[in-house]
């Protein structure tokens, strides 16, 4: 459908690119082999993207190129056709290639919803639409979107049909789930008392980057004198070396919390938190550093996807 489209566009914007100043009727005779209505069709969307502009000439109406070097014939018949249809974009700008390559937790609220609707309509993109919803539905209100009808949705957006609202409302409700479950869950102490505390805290607020972490991250979580947690940090991401964490970005951001200790947090994408020799290394250097300042590392804990493990209880 989308080539038969492109290729009606094409005989009509191709035989009409080279008139001057040219009325309906001119279009339409050049147009021989189009309907008459779709080639009125064409003209006033042309005008209405800026391509034409309509002018008056003893009494009567013409259309006059404009200029628009930024514009070919054959990219405004692809926005015609696709718009901002996933399957153009780039390949690293597609939602679903960002969450495989990212994770899901690094994509917006408009990339996941255009995810759940997946295909879109002539004219309107899964990504426009998502960006419709997000839009009416943004940051504190998306809970909202649980209880918008099928009419509601469709109302906002064409592309909202049966399968995609389905979709939408399964991916809302799985998402529930998932979070009463965790909500049942143990809560992990306030005070960080020794490794299972550790690993319970941080298997909780690092449990993203433990599932859907791609690559190594390495943070670090400030603690009070009583060993609750202040704050967390980001320090760096790859895979860890001892050259690339280094002190000082590391102890700036506990000094700037007035820390009395801080744990270091990283995640093995493979899944296994065994800890490497440059694990260890890091741990080692960033201990001596921690003695010289006053600031103790309490531990080191690796997070994965099925469970964490300290460093420091192995020593």
């Amino acid at each position: 459908m989308s080539d038969e489209r492109k290729r009606k566009l094409k005989s009509i914007l191709y035989a009409i690119r080279e008139l001057v100043d040219f009325s309906s009727e001119g279009a339409k005779q050049v147009c021989r082999d189009a309907n008459a209505a779709y080639v009125t069709k064409v003209l006033n969307q042309l005008t209405r993207d800026g391509l034409l502009s309509r002018v008056e000439r003893d009494k009567q109406e013409f259309f006059r190129w404009v200029s628009n070097p930024s514009c070919t014939p054959d990219n405004w018949i692809d926005s015609q056709v696709y718009g901002e249809q996933i399957k153009q974009s780039p390949e690293q700008d597609r939602p679903r290639e960002q969450l495989l390559r990212d994770g899901a937790a690094k994509l917006t609220d408009a990339q996941l919803i255009a995810i759940l609707i997946r295909v879109g309509v002539v004219g309107e993109s899964a990504i426009q639409a998502g960006r419709k919803l997000s839009n009416r539905f943004p940051d504190q209100r998306v809970p909202q979107l649980a209880d918008a009808s099928l009419a509601e949705l469709r109302d906002i957006s064409k592309t909202i049909r049966k399968d995609s609202y389905a979709q939408v409302m399964a991916g809302i409700e799985l998402g529930r789930r998932v979070a009463l479950i965790q909500d049942q869950q143990p809560r992990p102490p306030d005070r960080i008392q020794g490794s299972d505390d550790a690993i319970r805290y941080c298997m909780r607020v690092f449990r993203r980057l433990a599932i859907d972490g791609k690559q190594e991250e390495f943070h670090i979580v400030t603690l009070d004198t009583q060993h609750g947690p202040i704050n967390s940090h980001l320090i760096t991401v790859g895979t860890l070396d001892a050259s690339l964490v280094h002190p000082r970005e590391v102890f700036r951001a506990a000094i700037r919390d007035s820390a009395s200790a801080i744990l270091l947090v990283h995640n093995h994408p493979s899944g296994d938190p065994t800890p490497s020799r440059e694990d260890k290394a890091v741990t080692d250097r960033l201990v001596q550093v921690g003695d010289v300042v006053g600031i103790r590392v309490l531990d080191h804990i690796i997070v994965a996807k099925e469970r964490g493990r300290s460093i420091m209880a192995e020593r």
